[in-house]
């Protein structure tokens, strides 16, 4: 497995090192995802099976990944409620504006808005943070983890480095609900 893996060929990790050193850090993002202050794709060296490799690393905060949660809950719902049910698509026209949503789907999103204020308020989904490896990919060795931050920063991706490789990582087993609040419209 690992010959046909470029993740544990010593070149390419090397080439990985340099361009460390050259930004200073101890990772670099993966420019091709689309990375914001609550999920980060990136790239770190470590070491699985006692052989050095790189690892792809998405981390996400637990708010994050709570929301996706109820999204992909209440989507379910609204699948099983509406047989026709076809994913939302917003699109834009000619000036960057949303198109207006058919009856159909407005009645849905309507729905769907319903279901996940609901699922909220109740608290039903939990989630906890995490952290699983996946050896199966095609470029290294993937890790998905979840952690109960505020934000993905540098300093919070230095850290599970760091913790990860050191073997110290503590999971809280803590179970989180989260409630979406609307911002406020100030004149």
């Amino acid at each position: 497995m690992f010959e046909k893996n470029k993740g544990f060929n010593p070149d390419v990790i090397q080439e990985f090192k340099e361009k460390m050193k050259i930004k200073n850090q101890p990772y670099l993002l993966n420019e091709e995802e689309e990375n914001t202050d609550e999920y980060v794709n990136f790239y770190f060296i470590g070491k699985f099976e006692g052989k050095e490799v790189v690892y792809d690393c998405a981390l996400y905060t637990l708010r994050l990944q709570h929301t996706s949660e109820v999204y992909e809950t209440a989507e379910h719902k609204a699948a099983k409620k509406f047989p026709e049910y076809q994913q939302i698509k917003y699109e834009e026209d000619e000036n960057g504006d949303m198109s207006v949503l058919g009856p159909l789907e407005e009645e849905i999103g309507l729905y769907m808005a319903e279901v996940m204020m609901e699922l909220e308020e109740e608290e039903t989904i939990k989630v906890q943070e995490h952290l699983e490896i996946d050896e199966h990919i095609d470029f290294g060795i993937g890790i998905d983890a979840g952690l109960n931050v505020d934000v993905i920063n540098s300093e919070t991706i230095e850290t599970f480095i760091k913790d990860f490789n050191e073997d110290s990582i503590v999971l809280d087993k803590t179970l989180y609900s989260f409630q979406h609040k609307d911002d406020e419209i100030v004149d």
